[in-house]
């Protein structure tokens, strides 16, 4: 005898499966007009922000830019890395070697350096994951790399050694070179343009067959590996993607300041620069990385600012040396401390509730 009862419709007290793909289709429509009204806002920033103000706003992009790129790895990958550093590098130098002795196009330099760091940063995650370091002892190894790409270029004299690469300044704009007259907002508008591209990315890799293996493995590799996931490529992809996204800030870093050497490159602090935002907005989140660092930049700009010309109650801290550095660590702990889970995270979590 065959059931011909029709199925219950679902009411509004209960909700479909997780894995409904009318709830994925709804995620990824909802992130999309974000994206797309979060680019159309900021764009029109140049033409409201001076030419001191553009600069910051220009250096919170290539922060958000590196941020997003390392939290594909760390954040969604679960392999921390303190090394990032070293794929910066890799983009800064790759395009100023060729623009500078070749006159090839930063446009083109993006897309080699993307491919040639993807291609070392799996070399590098294939070596320490073959013989098993994961957790701080991965971090350590990152970092360490990132200390020998360091030495290396200083070093090379084909790379100038300590020295580095100056970008010649052409007398006209050339959209080719990506140069353009002082204060363009062009100057803004790429990076955002970049800056967009990475999260898209970030998006449909967290909705993607290898973004939720990578995730299944970060959360249990174990169980993961039970179910038949090939860990290890899943790990490969999300480090490929990151390194990617973090060489294409490099690139664009170099066009912008027309100067790049081994410290600005391949600096410990250049590693700080992408894991700080991705930690304040929110590790593992889609726009905790932007969020961190729009708080971020303009943070350690205003800090200085003030402590540099305070006002007149104040006025017995200027001059003091690293003062700004101080308090800017101490602002970015309070932050850390009242919300452990990145402003971004937290607030996801208290809406929720």
């Amino acid at each position: 005898m065959t059931d011909t009862t029709a199925p219950r419709p679902t009411t509004a007290h209960e909700l479909p499966p997780a894995d409904d793909p009318r709830l994925k289709d709804t995620w990824m429509r909802r992130q999309l007009v974000v994206l797309v009204v979060g680019v159309a806002v900021l764009s029109l920033l140049p033409l409201l922000l001076g030419e001191q103000a553009q600069s910051v706003a220009i250096r919170t992009l290539i922060f958000a830019i590196m941020a997003v790129g390392w939290n594909l790895m760390s954040g969604f990958g679960g392999m921390f890395s303190f090394g990032h550093a070293a794929f910066f590098g890799i983009g800064a130098y790759t395009g100023a070697y060729l623009l500078v002795d070749h006159g090839i196009s930063p446009w083109i330099s993006m897309v080699v350096a993307a491919v040639l760091s993807a291609a070392v940063g799996v070399a590098i995650a294939y070596m320490c994951l073959r013989y098993k370091l994961a957790g701080s002892y991965f971090a350590l190894a990152t970092f360490a790399f990132a200390q020998m790409f360091l030495l290396i270029v200083q070093n090379l004299d084909v790379l100038n050694k300590t020295e580095g690469f100056n970008v010649e300044i052409l007398p006209s704009d050339s959209w080719s070179m990506l140069q353009f007259q002082q204060g363009s907002p062009l100057y803004f508008w790429i990076p955002l343009a970049i800056l967009a591209v990475a999260v898209l990315i970030s998006i449909l890799y967290v909705r993607s067959r290898a973004g939720q293996y990578a995730q299944a493995v970060r959360d249990d590799e174990v169980a993961a590996s039970s179910l038949g996931i090939d860990t290890m490529r899943a790990r490969l992809i999300a480090v490929a993607l990151s390194c990617g996204v973090t060489a294409v800030a490099g690139v664009y870093y170099t066009q912008y300041y027309f100067f790049v050497g081994p410290e600005q490159a391949f600096g410990s602090a250049v590693s700080v620069e992408a894991i700080i935002p991705a930690v304040i907005g929110g590790i593992g989140t889609i726009w905790g990385p932007v969020i961190g660092a729009a708080v971020v930049g303009p943070l350690s700009e205003l800090v200085a600012t003030v402590l540099r010309n305070p006002p007149g109650f104040l006025s017995f801290l200027q001059g003091t040396s690293g003062l700004d550095v101080a308090v800017y660590a101490t602002l970015l702990i309070i932050i850390v401390i009242v919300m452990p889970k990145g402003i971004f995270g937290t607030i996801r979590d208290r809406w929720r509730s």
